[in-house]
């Protein structure tokens, strides 16, 4: 059966697969309910039906689509005339067809065939309108044609009247031709799938009409389409490029979080591994287990992976459920190392690093399209990270406009765009897993961690966990560690090697927990969490002394009761997951929440940079600059702000070092060398 010669046969062959099949019928009627346009057929039920068909559908898509096309608007005036006359255009829509092309495998062979593609969206132009059906009316006589108009071609009128031969006489009547919305999108290989040191190929698709708008920056999509050619603009001397782009047919949003495949064979193996009493210390001894050692980091590191609940109040108001860890380390404590391994266990992971990475690379960058010349969005590595992880090496050595960026997108999940016309947001509902070296060279436990850090404590405070890694001389643990390293070049099989899950089997477990699982606190939980916090709040005394523990810290300890329950596939989160989580906060505090001269915990040397030992100095500092400034009219003197420090009890040193804090967190700047000013 050739296209050309029975179109016919064609369509009485689609009427009968639509008409016939009752799973197609039934689809037809809700799409008729619905008052949509598009009529969803797997490519599986044209293959049962009539072979020769399905391999039309493949090899000439053009040709034949456009017939079912016509085949579904028939039925649907047959039954709707109604809804017929008022959507006008009604689509055949064949999804999952069986050439499944990863994109850096595009050939030329492919040209003209429906193909499958997966990927990620990373851009996405505004919709425009195409004009389909050009009618053109001769100004001399008033003679009409239509003319249908290719995506990348447009049709000329003829250059002569075919009834008074008047040349060059047609116009354009916009009002009377028909248009339709028209959008590209770029679709990028996905992380997971890059070949070690490639880059990522992408590819531009068009979609057309209610495709237009049905997937945004950061969706892993599949998309049926046709590949087809454009030509670019022919210069004098120089060949014709032809680039490939994909038509949409169908598209479809996967799920984010599993987008690997879980047999029934997987699911029996991890109901099976929940079931182990020791299933939490299996995971913990599975992350990087190259790595000796840092239980308590990796147990925190399987809570980020596993997540919390995203809770949304009655009154609209969203609390994040991903976890938040920095890493503050020592050279050569593997903190790179770790990261790594994060994202490459992670179900969906983009990997960073802070002198890499500038605001737009993180956020979204707006960029100009080249045929249109419009500004449109692109995606970062935050807003691909979407339901993820996104891991930040390095993160210390971004510049501080860039890092800017990282507020809105770890404490609301969500990328807010205002540039050139463009106002959106984006969804970024990432964990974050980041590493920074102190800002000394080696960790200083005489200072606090704001000052060991060249960060601003408004990120610092958006972090769920901050665990300091240092490298101190222990001959027991020198020894393990030595032992561990050695046994990993001479081809042995470290102890740590001996119990843990495959990385490919521990990645399905945490779809499954991410996919199913979505753990309520038993009253016990409640019970222990309520108690702990509570203890936490009677430490302060009053003004001046420390506060241990905030409400943004009570959310924290709720995600990571939650993450504990998830590990153990538990519907209900138990008094024993929260004393884990408990355990794992209080070695945060214990490691960067701790009050360098009194020794107490006080969650605002982390919060405010400033501990409650301090805050007086701080607070008298601060007012006295204000004082100087006003006298000055300027800028003042940081070696006459010491001088009348000491005046009020306060050391030079204690005073630099509130300068140096004020500087670190934007509230102040130096004009110039010697000089201070506040930000105003």
């Amino acid at each position: 059966m050739t296209v050309e010669v029975e179109l016919d046969i064609l369509r009485d062959k689609f009427r009968e697969l639509v008409t016939g099949n009752e799973k197609i019928s039934d689809e037809l009627i809700n799409m008729i309910i619905q008052r949509k346009r598009s009529l969803e057929v797997d490519f599986h039920d044209i293959l049962m039906f009539d072979k020769t068909l399905a391999d039309l559908v493949i090899e000439r898509p053009k040709q034949v689509l456009p017939e079912a096309d016509k085949v579904v608007r028939e039925i649907v005036e047959e039954k709707d005339p109604e809804t017929a006359r008022q959507l006008k255009r009604f689509y055949f829509r064949v999804r999952n067809p069986p050439l499944a092309v990863p994109l850096r495998k595009l050939r030329s062979e492919y040209i003209g065939r429906l193909i499958k593609i997966e990927g990620i969206v990373t851009r996405q132009t505004p919709p425009k309108h195409f004009l389909y059906k050009a009618l053109y009316r001769c100004t001399q006589c008033g003679y009409e044609i239509e003319l249908m108009q290719e995506l990348e071609r447009h049709v000329e009128p003829p250059a002569k009247c075919p009834r008074c031969g008047a040349s060059k006489s047609f116009t354009l009547v916009t009002e009377l031709s028909q248009y339709i919305d028209w959008q590209k999108v770029i679709i990028q290989e996905r992380p997971e799938d890059l070949p070690p040191g490639q880059l990522p190929r992408s590819i531009e698709a068009v979609l057309l009409d209610d495709l237009v708008d049905t997937v945004k920056p950061g969706d892993i999509v599949a998309l049926s389409g046709i590949v087809d050619l454009t030509l670019s603009e022919l210069k004098k001397g120089r060949p014709p490029i032809v680039t490939s782009y994909v038509q949409g047919v169908h598209v479809e949003t996967m799920n984010k979080e599993l987008v690997e495949e879980i047999t029934k064979e997987d699911e029996q193996k991890i109901l099976e591994i929940s079931r182990r009493p020791d299933v939490r210390e299996l995971i913990v001894r599975s992350i990087a287990p190259s790595i000796y050692g840092y239980e308590e980091v990796k147990e925190a590191v399987a809570c980020l992976l596993f997540g919390g609940n995203e809770i949304v109040y009655p009154d609209g108001v969203r609390v994040r459920g991903d976890i938040n860890i920095l890493l503050i380390g020592d050279p050569g404590t593997a903190k790179s190392q770790l990261l790594k391994f994060v994202a490459k266990i992670a179900p969906r992971a983009v990997y960073t690093t802070g002198k890499g990475s500038s605001a737009a690379g993180l956020t979204a960058a707006v960029v100009r399209d080249k045929l249109t010349g419009e500004f449109y969005l692109e995606a970062g590595a935050l807003v691909l990270a979407d339901k993820g992880v996104a891991v930040i090496d390095e993160i210390d050595k971004m510049d501080a406009k860039d890092r800017v960026a990282l507020h809105e997108a770890m404490e609301q999940n969500t990328v807010s765009i205002s540039k050139a016309g463009i106002v959106a947001t984006l969804n970024a509902r990432a964990a974050v897993l980041a590493a920074a070296n102190p800002a000394f060279g080696r960790y200083l436990p005489n200072r606090t961690v704001a000052e060991n850090l060249d960060l601003p404590v408004s990120l610092l405070s958006r972090f769920d966990l901050i665990f300091v890694i240092r490298d101190e001389p222990r001959e027991e643990f020198d020894s393990a560690v030595a032992g561990h390293i050695l046994d990993l070049h001479s081809g042995k099989t470290p102890e740590a090697f001996r119990d843990v899950l495959r990385p490919d089997f521990l990645r399905k477990y945490i779809m499954y927990a991410r996919r199913y699982v979505r753990p309520l606190l038993s009253e016990e939980a409640k019970e222990r969490i309520k108690a702990f916090y509570l203890e936490m709040r009677r430490r302060y005394q009053g003004p001046g002394t420390a506060i241990a523990i905030t409400a943004r810290q009570l959310e924290a300890l709720i995600r990571l009761t939650t993450a504990e329950a998830k590990m153990r596939l538990s519907p209900i989160a138990t008094a024993e997951d929260a004393e884990r989580a408990i355990r794992l906060y209080l070695a945060f505090l214990k490691s960067v929440g701790i009050d360098i001269e009194s020794g107490a915990i006080d969650i605002d040397a982390i919060i405010t940079g400033v501990p409650a030992s301090r805050r007086e100095a701080y607070i008298k500092v601060v007012e006295l600059l204000k004082k100087m400034e006003e006298a000055e009219k300027g800028p003042v003197k940081i070696d006459k702000l010491k001088a009348e420090a000491e005046k009020l009890g306060i050391p030079p040193a204690e005073v630099q070092r509130i300068v140096d804090l004020l500087i670190r967190n934007g509230e102040a700047y130096t004009p110039r060398p010697g000089y201070i000013k506040r930000v105003t």
